[in-house]
């Protein structure tokens, strides 16, 4: 394993799966379900946990193990795991720390899916949840209760791109005794390491940024020892495990993310200038541009401001429609942190299970547009969002 000093760059390429005999440069795939033990008494100790070793890739494998290696020393985490996708992430993540009679505190803006989690699915369990508005710094301290276990927040959020002051939620959560878990999947840890902040857990959807081509789903959580091992009970036995192909697929894109999303936010924040103050435009959102409400905090807690804008247009959904089919080059998707530009109406798509009002409270408007900003030259992004706006008028 690397040394902790080693810089962002070099540990992400650096940090590979012990060498087999066969002196591979490049770590190959271990694609089998299960290992071989050397004796009776090896099982029993690997099984009992005395020992550590592979002996069922549900369980972990080299190629997962080293994915995780890499995310715990770019996050700065004790211990780490891998998952299936970024919502079984998040799951287990949860449904780990919490029982029936429990409580969470969380942001109010989240993907549509962790809301559900939190609206529909926990609560037949009997655990309850309050959210807290990303502006309202006082309403933390005011919604917890004796029986609440854990804070979860995401920041940036998907899609409004609000940034919550993770310093003073670290501080908090350390006060009270309770975890804070924080999805890191539109920053990565190259961006913002919220374990620095005082979070105990953080959690990524993998299939974003981090695998940055659009090829493979996953998911991993990083942090707190303790708290890993509940993930990890909680996962080995209910089987959301990342399969050693998208581990070793995932692996290999952390050693090219920072140069990557160099680009990404190189790009995304140029469209976000050029586009500000468009007459076809409400409002253009971005954490770097100096009319973000949270752009001080954002350049106080991120290196950069990330590869997502936020474009409102005039005219609402109709216009948006237009907007989207009249798009040449970027691409209308669901999903987000490809090289290539992609294109996404929250309303009508990853958010149109929530209510009206639940939309509005987190400012998802009819007229909003996500881009993720793509590797492409940034002349030939501006200018296919150019036309189309001009097409959809």
């Amino acid at each position: 394993m690397p040394d902790q000093t080693q810089r962002f760059e070099t540990a992400a390429i650096r940090t590979q799966a012990p060498r087999s005999d066969a002196r591979e440069h490049s770590v190959p795939l271990f694609l089998t379900s299960s290992f071989v033990f050397d004796d009776a008494e090896q099982a029993r100790a690997l099984f009992s946990e005395e020992i550590e070793g592979a002996v069922y890739s549900r369980y972990s494998n080299p190629n997962t193990d080293e994915f995780v290696r890499k995310l715990c020393l770019l996050e700065g985490g004790e211990d780490g795991l891998a998952t299936a996708s970024g919502m079984a992430a998040v799951y287990a993540a949860i449904a780990s720390l919490v029982k029936s009679g429990d409580h969470i505190v969380a942001s109010r803006s989240l993907f549509g899916s962790t809301h559900q989690i939190l609206t529909r699915l926990l609560p037949r369990w009997g655990v309850s949840f309050t959210y807290v508005d990303a502006s309202d710094d006082a309403g933390w301290e005011g919604a917890l209760r004796p029986e609440t276990r854990l804070l979860f927040v995401e920041t940036p959020s998907n899609p409004g791109l609000d940034v919550l002051d993770l310093a003073r939620l670290g501080a908090l959560a350390r006060a009270r005794g309770i975890p804070l878990i924080v999805d890191n999947c539109f920053a990565t840890p190259y961006l913002q390491r919220p374990l620095a902040f005082g979070a105990s857990l953080v959690v990524h959807s993998a299939t974003k940024w981090i695998d940055g081509q659009g090829r493979v789903l996953g998911g991993a959580i990083i942090g707190d020892k303790a708290l890993v091992a509940e993930a990890r009970f909680f996962a080995r036995h209910t089987g959301p495990s990342l399969s050693p192909f998208n581990a070793w697929v995932l692996s290999k894109s952390l050693e090219t993310l920072a140069v990557r999303l160099d680009r990404h936010c190189e790009n995304a924040l140029a469209l976000a200038t050029h586009f500000e103050g468009h007459e076809a435009l409400e409002q253009v959102r971005y954490p770097f541009l100096a009319s973000h409400p949270q752009h001080a905090l954002a350049r106080a807690q991120m290196s950069q401001g990330g590869g997502i804008v936020v474009l409102v247009l005039r005219g609402g959904i109709e216009r948006c429609r237009r907007f989207i089919d009249a798009l040449q080059m970027c691409s209308h998707s669901p999903n987000l942190g490809d090289t290539r530009s992609i294109v996404t109406h929250p309303t009508s798509t990853t958010h149109s299970k929530l209510t009206e009002d639940e939309r509005q409270a987190v400012g998802i408007v009819p007229g909003l547009v996500r881009v993720s900003v793509g590797l492409e030259h940034i002349s030939d992004i501006i200018a296919d969002i150019e036309q189309a706006l001009v097409a959809s008028a």
